[in-house]
């Protein structure tokens, strides 16, 4: 390996070692390379190095690096691993600067510009990916990479295909590949990226590549946020002449989406190769805005690295670690995790740098775990499984729900759905989303579910991230689906239509053999779920089979919902579970993913309907039953007295609520199960029960929050005590009144967050729990209690307040008809802010609501006053509204955000627009506006 210095340079023809011999088509040849000019934002003139090394035909060529290598060696530091860096088309060694820069000690960091490209050599003639691949076999021979330690790959773009087939021949030195936005295979049922279609129609190829910076413009112009205009020069530094600008237009014209294109067979071959990387860690970093290597790229890496972690960021374009610089940590912090040093592969690493030892629970189930099958349970065959009152009554028996099950199990086989294969499943709750989902369980397919309440743009952004295969829907679903660009094949089903006799009859004619259940593995994935997003966009949360099974077999064995019981489904997320459990259940008469449009004659009709012993119902549901109530008929209150047991999960359910409900079903406990998407049930309680007699004085009054009463069997809950900023600790404790974020552990806690490899990370804290985010305490009898949401936290200059024991404070005050806290101002120096809303009756309070929307909304001083003495912490400020913004999903959680913003607003006299404008009261008032 020689070393060659270069006079600083910039791709002008100065200096012998820069004369230019001009081949065809005004190509430059014979073009050794420069070094990159002093003034590039973040480059350190230190890593640039130019070494000569022979090309695939072993002709001697000078390429530029950039290589920590040197700087290690002057300093004494033993290399512990190297990352070897590839950019793609039209980038060069600068994608990796930050890279280089946050190196851990002892990593040595090589980036290379591909011949052609950067300040590397220029070529006579075009290269394609085969010489490329030898290209870079051949530089990393002459730099003594391989054999020398540990050696892990860093490729974005067409650096993806480069870097792999090298990969390839070499996986005994390999340690792990990070990928960024990059392909290695066309998906036969998608059309290529439409930008680089025209890039490369021969009309266009030259100007827009060669002639031309456009393409080197366009590729930097891509990201979101906008690159600062000194970063996109410097990523067109080495591309300023139609000469230097060559090996772009190559770049384009050797992508080979045809099927004689000379490189076709290689990028076959490094597709067809990726099995032998399955002992090799990998991650894929992904951007899925971007438009030439976007969500169906990562999709079928995803299948063909089924082990990659993944981190996607939603939002992120082609340049992704410029679009999200945070991702060069990720990455960083994985390899530490991954990939083995020179005392061989270290233990899990916590967010604090500390060995963690692996627990059991964080990724298998032992033996004795109580599971459920997620399959049809038959000991029963004529007994109703499923009733529908949407629209008429329609049923299925248990008998003919397994008879149909497996019938469309077969007809999604012959369409094409293959164990393993992610299916999105938008169908209402009812006979056909019940068969669907046990079919595609009975032939190892994954389920992928998102509630319609997200939004069309939550929803559509939540599928797309899951990368289904197939999306199986309503009508008016696969129109969203096709809006928002959900990737998969489709098939239509409506519920009361003809669709799934029709798949059924193509399963029994096509008869492909079904699976055994008994060989489909337990830790295998079976379903990806969303959470509502109330603290940021929606997460996908996988569970295996078995953690699914566990779950079904918790709600069994806590509730006693077992054989001969019957379940009104008015809450979504469990209407599911009957047919495992040879539960009966019935879905009201009312739209699910709106719950307030539960009514008491929709609950009175579906508890006569199959004599139902147990009602599950979202808040929002019972306060509509409860407010419909009065025009029920003797009838209708017979039926409600028969049930059992209430059941009412997906927000706080306030005691007055519970009260008012028992009045109703005046057989029935009321349990409100606490959990989470993530984790659901941890802990239950009947608050009317357990927490009736309370008082002021008593034990529990003295207590913050909401109880949600003591851990399930089989779950263990601690605590990560707050800081006086509102930072959980690591650690975790059971001490009695210690306030700090949840955290939870048990056989039914999701597996994983799906392609979010650092919020994962960030919530598997101990190794096997999961941090809810949620904040509470413990009490002296083993109870949890909760105190809001820890992002919900009141930074304030006397330390964090969690919002749920003040609101509980204030709304116990007259007139006062519900109440929520949020903060204004910067973290550490936040301002408590209560916005009340009054009951009819609320006197000036009430009135004040009414006022126009110029004039201030502060409550009057009298209310001011009141909430103050009570509030138990300094209040800055008492502002009314009419009502209070909810989630979407279960219309029960306040979004804290979007009023936080709101009172923001108001208290500095701004205009209030966009989000925050949709949050204000009906169309009985005009606009809000405020003077500056």
């Amino acid at each position: 390996m020689a070393h060659v210095g270069f006079p600083e340079q910039d791709g002008r023809t100065d200096g012998p070692l820069r004369q230019r011999v001009h081949g065809p088509a005004g190509r430059a040849v014979s073009d050794p390379p420069g070094l990159p000019r002093r003034d590039l934002p973040g480059l350190d003139r230190a890593w640039s190095r130019v070494v000569v090394a022979p090309d695939a035909e072993g002709m001697p060529r000078h390429w530029h690096l950039l290589d920590t290598g040197p700087l290690l060696q002057e300093r004494g530091e033993e290399v512990v691993g190297t990352l070897l860096c590839v950019h793609g088309n039209p980038t060069w060694s600068y994608l990796w600067r930050r890279v280089l820069a946050q190196a851990p000690p002892g990593w040595r960091v090589v980036a290379v510009d591909q011949l052609g490209m950067g300040w590397s050599e220029r070529t006579a003639e075009p290269r394609t990916l085969a010489q490329r691949v030898d290209d870079l076999d051949h530089l990393t021979d002459a730099l003594g990479l391989t054999g020398a330690g540990p050696l892990a790959v860093l490729a974005h773009d067409w650096g993806g295909p480069v870097s792999l087939g090298w990969a390839l021949r070499h996986t005994s030195d390999l340690a792990g590949v990070v990928l960024t936005n990059t392909a290695v295979h066309q998906p036969a049922e998608f059309a290529p990226p439409a930008v680089i279609r025209l890039a490369r129609a021969p009309w266009l190829l030259a100007q827009v590549c060669r002639r031309t910076p456009a393409f080197v413009r366009a590729t930097t112009a891509l990201s979101v946020p906008p690159l600062p205009a000194p970063v996109r020069e410097a990523f067109a530094a080495p591309y300023r002449t139609p000469g230097r600008r060559a090996a772009v237009a190559d770049f384009v014209a050797d992508i080979p989406f045809e099927a004689d294109h000379p490189s076709r067979a290689t990028l076959d071959a490094v597709a067809d190769g990726l099995s032998a990387l399955a002992d090799v860690p990998a991650l894929l970093v992904w951007g899925p805005r971007d438009p030439v290597f976007g969500q169906r790229y990562l999709d079928d890496l995803a299948t063909r690295l089924p082990h990659a972690d993944v981190q996607r960021y939603a939002g992120a374009s082609h340049l992704v670690l410029e679009d999200r610089p945070e991702g060069i940590d990720v990455v960083w912090r994985w390899l530490r995790e991954n990939v083995a040093t020179g005392s061989g592969r270290p233990a899990a690493v916590g967010s604090a740098g500390h060995p963690e030892e692996p627990a059991e629970s964080s990724r298998s189930l032992s033996d004795d775990v109580p599971r459920v099958a997620v399959r049809v349970d038959t000991s029963a065959p004529d007994s109703p499984a499923v009733v529908e009152l949407r629209g008429g009554r329609r049923s299925v028996t248990f008998g003919e729900l397994d008879r149909l099950v497996d019938d469309v199990a077969r007809g999604l086989l012959a369409r094409g759905v293959v164990p393993g294969d992610r299916v999105a499943v938008l169908v209402p709750p009812g006979i056909e989303l019940t068969t669907l989902v046990y079919a595609l369980w009975r032939i190892g397919a994954v389920v992928v579910i998102a509630d319609a309440g997200l939004g069309l743009g939550r929803l559509g952004s939540s599928l797309r991230s899951a990368g289904p295969r197939h999306v199986v829907g309503i009508g008016r679903a696969l129109r969203l689906a096709d809006v928002t660009r959900v990737p998969g094949q489709r098939l239509r089903v409506e519920p009361g239509g003809d669709e799934l006799a029709r798949l059924a009859e193509e399963g029994r004619g096509a008869s492909p053999a079904l699976p055994d259940p008994d060989e489909v593995g337990g830790d295998a994935d079976g379903a990806v779920l969303f959470t509502s997003g109330a603290t940021g966009p929606p997460k996908g949360v996988v569970y295996t089979r078995d953690r699914l099974g566990a779950q079904v077999a918790l709600l069994r064995d806590t509730f006693g919902l077992g054989r001969g019981e019957r379940l009104v489904a008015a809450f979504a997320p469990f209407a599911l579970y009957g047919p495992a459990l040879g539960l009966t259940g019935v879905v009201p008469d009312m739209d699910v993913t709106a719950p307030q449009t539960l009514t008491a004659a929709g609950l009175a009709e579906a508890v006569t309907a199959v004599d139902a012993t147990v009602v599950f119902a979202a808040p929002a549901a019972l306060r509509n039953v409860v407010a419909t109530a009065e025009g029920l008929d003797e009838r209708g209150r017979t039926a409600l007295a028969g049930p059992r047991l209430v059941l009412s999960a997906g927000a706080p359910v306030p005691v007055d609520l519970l009260r008012r409900v028992r009045e109703l079903l005046t057989h029935a406990s009321t349990h409100t199960p606490y959990g989470m998407t993530e984790a659901l049930p941890v802990a239950t309680l009947d608050p009317v029960e357990e927490l009736g007699a309370g008082g002021p004085g008593s034990t529990d009054a003295a207590q913050d929050g909401v109880c949600v009463g003591r851990p399930l069997e089989r779950v263990e809950v601690g605590v990560a005590p707050l800081d006086a900023h509102g930072i959980p600790a690591e650690e975790l404790v059971t001490t009695p009144g210690a306030v700090g974020e949840i955290v939870v552990r048990g056989p039914h806690v999701k597996d994983r967050y799906d392609r979010l490899w650092t919020t994962q990370r960030a919530s598997e804290r101990p190794v096997g729990w999961h941090r809810t985010g949620d904040v509470g305490h413990l009490d002296e009898h083993g109870r949890l209690w909760v105190e809001g949401r820890l992002a919900h936290v009141i930074s304030t200059p006397d330390g964090p307040v969690p919002p749920y024991a003040v609101e509980a404070r204030v709304r116990a005050l007259p007139d006062v008809a519900d109440a929520a806290v949020v903060g204004v101002g910067p973290e550490g120096t936040q301002q408590l802010v209560v916005v009340l809303v009054p009951t009819e009756r609320g006197g000036a309070v009430a009135r004040l609501t009414g006022a126009p929307r110029g004039q201030a909304r502060l409550a009057p001083g009298a209310t001011a006053d009141a909430v103050r003495r009570v509030a138990g912490v300094p209040v800055a400020a008492v502002l009314v509204r009419d009502w209070l913004p909810v989630d979407v999903r279960h219309a029960s959680k306040v979004d804290r955000g979007a009023l936080a913003r709101w009172a923001d607003g108001v208290l500095h006299g701004r205009t209030v627009r966009g989000r925050v404008a949709a949050l204000l009261p009906g169309p009985a008032h005009a606009p809000m506006t405020r003077s500056r």
